[in-house]
């Protein structure tokens, strides 16, 4: 044989099928099971408090305060009847909750799309101190907002209104709303409104026509998240609120008296308050991914 031939080499055979072609593949799948172990167990951790609520709204005063939990049970209807139902009608602070924080989030999210497209757009020196200084209104504690608000509230006559409750509400939504729909314009290139411009539209009409329907989930995932802050919301309301404005959070909190607690009526109506939000989230789920992912690929 010459050196100039070709020495055979052994055929090359394919690995069993699942069985890691290198290393770093290897090292992938295990983080990858890492990655769904640690998914599963944070699921157990969210889904395990809801699903009982679910069941104990269901259950007969007897099982929800049986020492041994009934996983097996009769269902029956009579907390949420006791809920609607003689002097614990809980229909009131629904619609009270649905105006309040339906309206403070409308609001948030056409004040906060106005100013966020002002933020964003504008050139000046400091803006992202200002952005940083809006941003930072709502981070401050409750406890040092509310004193202020209740003194100029009840000057105004808005003590026991449900608009006292959506100023009481803009004060934390608005910040945010701008915080967030300012990322969102920002991500919009100029030189789509700059051509809009250009073939003779105003500037209010490029806002119209062109940026709000390229933020469209900038826009849902602001009113969901401004819409659940405030329906969840406690504090203001039990501050502000009175006979005739009191929502879901304050009717939950009468049920525990001291005589004792009604936990079948209360896990019912936890299930009122969190069933819409949920179902609010699913029905918009594709924008709010889009929203809350924003920036994750360029990094910002």
């Amino acid at each position: 044989m010459s050196a100039t031939e070709a020495v055979p080499r052994p055929p090359v055979t394919a690995a069993p099928r699942g069985t890691p072609q290198s290393p770093l593949e290897e090292t992938g799948r295990g983080t990858r099971w890492v990655v769904w172990v640690v998914l599963a167990l944070f699921m157990l951790w969210t889904l395990v408090p809801l699903v009982w609520m679910l069941m104990s709204s269901f259950k007969n005063r007897t099982d929800v305060t049986a020492a041994t939990p009934q996983a097996v049970f009769q269902p029956t209807l009579d907390n949420y009847r006791g809920l609607f139902s003689g002097a614990n009608n809980l229909t009131p602070y629904i619609w009270h909750s649905v105006l309040a924080a339906g309206i403070s989030a409308v609001l948030a999210v056409c004040l906060g799309s106005l100013a966020g497209y002002g933020l964003a757009r504008t050139a000046m020196r400091g803006k992202r101190h200002l952005a940083f200084w809006i941003i930072s209104t709502r981070m401050a504690p409750i406890a040092a907002v509310v004193v202020p608000l209740f003194i100029i509230f009840r000057g105004l006559n808005l003590i026991d209104t449900i608009p006292g409750l959506v100023l009481a509400y803009l004060t934390f939504n608005l910040p945010f709303a701008i915080w967030l729909m300012s990322a969102f314009f920002a991500e919009v290139p100029p030189s789509l409104e700059e051509s809009a411009l250009v073939a003779g539209c105003t500037r209010w009409q490029a806002f119209w026509t062109v940026i709000l329907p390229l933020t469209k989930a900038g826009l849902v995932t602001t009113f969901i998240l401004c819409l659940v802050f405030a329906w969840n919301d406690y504090a203001f309301a039990v501050v502000f609120s009175g006979p005739n404005s009191q929502t879901l959070p304050i009717a939950a909190s009468q049920l525990v008296t001291q005589t004792g607690v009604d936990w079948g009526q209360l896990t019912a109506i936890g299930t009122i308050v969190v069933v819409p939000m949920m179902l609010a989230g699913l029905a918009v789920r594709r924008w709010l991914v889009t929203g809350l992912t924003l920036g994750a690929v360029t990094g910002e």
